[in-house]
């Protein structure tokens, strides 16, 4: 069996995709994206192509070996699915490919500077499975010793403008191929429905957050608004002195809220707050270990909201330690976001942006938030997108601090992995939703 291996970056032109398409000469191709020896386990290959013949699969690929200062440990990857749409998607370093898919996709293939390998693999995955093999075959050198909190913000990075333009263009593409892409066309809805205590509740959930809590409700406290607001802080069963934070705050305006016992975690704690009777028209977004910018970001959420009439709007934030001080890449903006396609990349980007505000009534109306802690926000934006506009304000509304105990600073591979495949199910099925209501349409 004679198998043809290009070694490519990540970031890959089109047209060398057809160079590699045009060049090889076996049933299979092996494309391998690190630029570090590849090592394989005895009859890895051999494996691979056993399985990829097995399963008549378009693309295989498995977990692996991970070689840093010659400590060989498991590096596990994932099920790839429909929702998988992110161009990061971690595949490890090879990628075995039926050259038959390989080629037609190429000859497909849009002239990309960056996108040519997720261009690839998008076009195979609508061609035929990618098959993931849960074994360890072969090793490779991880370069990148970053924590992965760290890793976060590299798809914002204004430096990487030019490729997330490429990226969103062919994510694009593959949306409307597969019957997912909507159009720029809202539903209409009505702010002044209803009523409620407050217009604004600024929410805070928080576990274990003694030293930053206090923080954050004083920043949450010194708006200055020309309409009544509170501050809800749910608080789920903190052991380390956090309420005794919470509850030498003498303000009127301060709800607190305390969580039985059970399963809550972030979602949970959202839904304590949008559901109780204390909530206002708008509910706002701070985190427990972040401060707002300056005392006129909930006034500008509320402003936002009518000004753009919209069911949900997201701020621009900067990236600061703990102290304050701004750390690459500084301001994130998310400025992919477009009213034209905005609702579209959004299953390609791993998040929205921040800080978010949200219709109150509309989220109880479609549920609240999954209960989890991670990824409920991207699942309600990502649902609320699918029918309404999404507002955006471009001036940093609040400091996201990054110290030792952000839940992301620093997670293992088992829990990144999990953090990853959660919110790829959570695009799979919103994508799902989206093809039904553009079939409804037609």
């Amino acid at each position: 069996m004679e198998v043809s291996r290009f070694d490519v970056p990540l970031r890959v032109s089109g047209a060398r995709i057809r160079e590699i398409a045009d060049a090889s000469y076996g049933e299979y191709t092996l494309i391998y994206t690190k630029p570090t020896e590849l090592r394989w386990v005895a009859y890895g290959l051999e494996r691979m192509i056993q399985v990829a013949r097995t399963t008549g699969a378009a693309m295989v690929y498995s977990d692996h070996f991970s070689s840093v200062d010659g400590v060989d440990t498991q590096a596990p990857v994932i099920d790839c699915q429909a929702g998988a749409l992110r161009d990061d998607f971690d595949f490890g370093g090879v990628q075995l490919y039926r050259t038959d898919v390989l080629r037609k996709a190429a000859s497909e293939m849009g002239d990309w500077q960056y996108a040519g390998l997720y261009d690839l693999r998008l076009c195979a995955s609508r061609m035929g499975e990618l098959v993931h093999i849960n074994e360890y075959l072969y090793y490779e050198v991880e370069l990148d010793t970053r924590k992965s909190g760290e890793k976060l913000f590299d798809y914002v990075d204004p430096r990487n403008r030019a490729v997330q333009i490429e990226m969103e263009q062919v994510c694009t593409k593959h949306l409307k191929a597969v019957g997912g892409w909507l159009p720029p066309v809202f539903r209409d809805i009505n702010l002044k429905e209803g009523s409620y205590p407050v217009e604004a509740s600024v929410v805070i959930p928080c576990r274990n957050r003694v030293r930053t809590i206090g923080d954050a409700i004083k920043s949450a406290l010194s708006q200055e608004c020309p309409f009544p607001f509170n501050v809800i802080v749910v608080d789920d069963n903190s052991t380390d002195g956090t309420v005794d934070v919470i509850k030498s705050f003498r303000d009127e305006r301060l709800v607190y809220i305390a969580q039985d016992p059970s399963w809550h975690a972030i979602g949970g704690n959202w839904n304590s707050a949008i559901f109780s009777d204390r909530c206002g028209r708008f509910a706002l977004q701070l985190d427990s270990d972040d401060i707002y910018s300056g005392p006129d970001t909930v006034k500008k959420f509320v402003d936002a909201f009518y000004e753009q009439n919209c069911a949900m709007v997201i701020g621009t934030y900067r990236i600061t330690d703990f102290n304050l001080n701004e750390l690459p890449p500084g301001i994130i903006d998310h400025r992919e976001w477009t009213e034209d396609n905005g609702r579209n990349n959004a299953l390609r980007i791993n998040g929205l942006g921040a800080p978010r505000g949200f219709l109150t009534s509309l989220l109880r109306e479609t549920g609240g938030f999954p209960t989890v802690k991670y990824g409920e926000d991207y699942a309600v934006a990502l649902r609320i997108s699918r029918e309404y506009r999404i507002g955006r304000i471009y001036d940093v509304m609040y400091n996201c601090r990054r110290w030792d105990d952000n839940s992301d600073a620093a997670l293992d591979i088992d829990k990144m992995n999990a953090n990853n495949l959660y919110k790829d199910r959570i695009r799979t099925w919103e994508l799902q939703a989206r093809i039904a209501m553009t079939k409804n349409l037609q």
